[in-house]
């Protein structure tokens, strides 16, 4: 059971998002996961070009850290994502790694996976969580849960956001563990499923990799 935590604060060690990610991490380890945390701001993650290569042939152009961490991605079995909240959403690392998953979005590749997200913010960390979960579920994953920590409230405010943090974890390795069903999240995935599955047979010509892979499923 792997576990895999992403946290796209540029602050590095100083980072209260990545105490929040850390915690997390800490509580799936200690329900069983193996976990690995990844700094995304100390990768080399360029822009989407919107180049479409990637929905074609199933690979980027760009010759960067991105395929590393996407296939780490790929190969959990949980992930936690965090980011502190900057002008009322993630970081632009996070956005960029999210923006270079699009062949992920098409395809569902995040099926049968559960993740929770953490944010830090003034007061207003929930934007970030209610984004990173609506995007999560779009990939089809199933969302755990979302803890953030309001920094205007303090320095307990982290505290008690650590913990939370904590418990976030090893709910989410138990999710894991039992194949857990939110039934909501099931129906509002299957309607997304069914929507890219439409779109992909219409771009079937230019959209070779992900009509192929559908193909491989028959379009299950």
């Amino acid at each position: 059971m792997k576990v895999l935590g992403i946290c796209a604060s540029p602050r590095g060690s100083k980072s209260t998002t990545l105490r929040l990610v850390q915690a997390a991490l800490d509580g799936a380890k200690a329900s069983g996961a193996t976990v690995e945390l990844v700094d995304v701001c100390e990768l080399d993650i360029k822009f989407c070009i919107a180049c479409t290569v990637c929905f074609k042939k199933g690979k980027c152009v760009h010759k960067d850290d991105f395929q590393g961490l996407y296939d780490k991605i790929l190969a959990a079995d949980g992930l936690v994502w965090g980011s502190p909240n900057y002008f009322n959403t993630v970081t632009a690392q996070m956005k960029t790694l999210i923006d270079r998953m699009a062949d992920a979005i098409h395809c569902q590749l995040l099926e049968g996976k559960y993740c929770c997200n953490v944010a830090s913010g003034g007061s207003n960390y929930d934007q970030v969580t209610t984004y990173l979960d609506g995007v999560m579920q779009k990939f089809g994953a199933f969302v755990t849960g979302s803890v953030g920590a309001a920094m205007s409230q303090g320095p307990k405010a982290q505290e008690e956001a650590e913990k939370k943090a904590f418990v976030l974890g090893k709910t989410l390795a138990e999710d894991i563990k039992s194949k857990r069903d939110y039934i909501e999240q099931r129906e509002m995935q299957a309607e997304n499923r069914e929507y890219f599955k439409r779109l992909v047979k219409m771009n079937k010509e230019n959209w070779e990799h992900e009509y192929e892979y559908w193909n491989q499923l028959n379009w299950n």
